[in-house]
């Protein structure tokens, strides 16, 4: 099937009960066990089934497949935000010593995951100077366990070589980690490159309305962790958390997403309530044309941005003079995603006096709402880092982070007007 198909029909065809062909909320804790050796089997993993919703879930498990299949995975871990989704995937590969190393180009919230949080449980992160395969790669040591990058950077908007990424991660024997949250499968599927995990925060593009909270966590099944038995033994040992499990063995190529499920969800209960998956769900039916708008109504703002001399600078990818234009092309097939920043003539002051005079747009952090959504990083989502740092993300003092959303363009463009005639009083 192709991806707008998947995204209506991936995981589920109708209720094996009752027929029902909307996805069903099982609203429950627990689930019965037929016997004393039926709950055994269960917890040996030795027969399918669902034990507690803090572990799995069935309208939790349709959202999980069909994201995994959107994203072309073997298995996925829907969890309750896409800050859990991150945390999880980058604990299940790293241990007390380790590193990852990093793109600079972070969301602000990523950030500090990686360069306050982890450092703190021993893991530490190295952020490289720019997203170029070869300024990552040369951070690399024996204690190195992962690269992570975001496809699409939130805010700074750059595009990441997937490919050249991965190429870099495997030489070395590492997996390669993609937030995908920007971009969508529907843009890219970063497994179609060499990616080995996919994370997205559901609460934005997959969702669509912000309305709900999520996360997942995509198994690509490429990695052959089975190989790299002594940098990966969390994989290939017997767990002593878990009766002695060894995750290759019992799972396979999904043994990262069998892992993450089976110890830090298990053990850490980062839950995505039924409900929310529901709601997800609903979202995810009408991705593709949503992306299709957001992509058309974007490339429109910029244009009209740059084009007027109100503007300094306008960054968005879509454009031909663009460094990651090229990017843009190979992966995303020409069509820039729908983030991106802009700097107002008469610097800061004359920002905030847009951001102040926007009516249709709203003032808010989220972004990939079905409605246009306006952000001042500098004092919003990136406001614990430092001038230099905001810098290395793609953040200026003045910069104003543009989502556009699906409404008609003539409304969206009638409004950033006006707040441009604000900023310019």
């Amino acid at each position: 099937m192709k991806l707008e198909t998947i995204a209506l029909h991936g995981g589920f065809d109708s209720d094996p009960a009752t027929k029902a062909v909307a996805v069903p909320i099982y609203q429950t804790a627990a689930y019965a066990f037929d016997s004393a050796e039926h709950a055994a089997a269960l917890f040996n993993l030795e027969v399918e089934g669902h034990r507690y919703s803090r572990i799995s879930n069935p309208t939790n498990a349709v959202l999980e497949q069909r994201v995994a299949e959107l994203e072309g995975g073997v298995g996925a871990l829907s969890v309750s935000s896409g800050q859990a989704a991150l945390y999880y995937a980058a604990l299940n590969v790293t241990e007390m010593g380790r590193n990852i190393i990093s793109v600079p180009q972070l969301y602000g919230t990523t950030y500090t995951l990686f360069a306050h949080i982890l450092p703190k449980l021993g893991v530490q992160v190295r952020f490289a100077k720019s997203d170029h395969a070869a300024d990552l790669e040369t951070l690399i040591d024996a204690d190195t366990r992962a690269i992570f990058c975001e496809t699409v950077g939130n805010p700074a908007g750059n595009v990441c070589d997937l490919e050249a990424l991965a190429t870099s991660a495997h030489r070395h024997d590492l997996p390669l980690i993609v937030d995908n949250t920007v971009a969508t499968p529907m843009l890219v599927r970063p497994v179609d490159y060499g990616a080995d995990v996919v994370v997205h925060s559901l609460t934005k593009f997959m969702g669509g309305h912000g309305t709900t909270l999520g996360g997942i966590v995509v198994d690509c099944g490429s990695f052959p962790w089975a190989q790299h038995g002594p940098r990966y033994p969390m994989f290939t040992e017997p767990d002593e958390s878990y009766h002695g499990l060894v995750y290759t063995q019992h799972y396979g190529n999904a043994a990262f997403i069998g892992r993450c499920r089976n110890v830090y969800q298990r053990a850490m209960g980062a839950v995505l309530a039924p409900m929310n998956a529901f709601l997800l769900l609903q979202g995810i039916e009408t991705l593709g044309v949503r992306i299709d708008r957001h992509v058309e109504n974007a490339r429109k703002v910029a244009e009209y941005l740059n084009a007027d001399p109100r503007v300094t600078s306008v960054n968005f990818a879509g454009f031909a003079d663009n460094p990651y234009h090229p990017l843009v092309v190979k992966y995303l097939g020409g069509r820039a995603c729908s983030l991106m920043t802009f700097d107002i003539r008469g610097g800061l002051p004359a920002g905030l006096r847009f951001y102040n005079a926007l009516k249709l747009f709203k003032r808010l952090v989220n972004l990939g709402d079905a409605k246009s959504l306006a952000c001042h990083p500098a004092s919003t989502t990136h406001r614990q880092m430092t001038p230099a740092e905001q810098l290395a993300a793609g953040v200026g003092p003045g910069s104003i982070r543009l989502s556009v959303g699906i409404e008609h363009i003539d409304d969206i463009l009638a409004d950033l007007d006006q707040a441009l005639a604000a900023a310019a009083a």
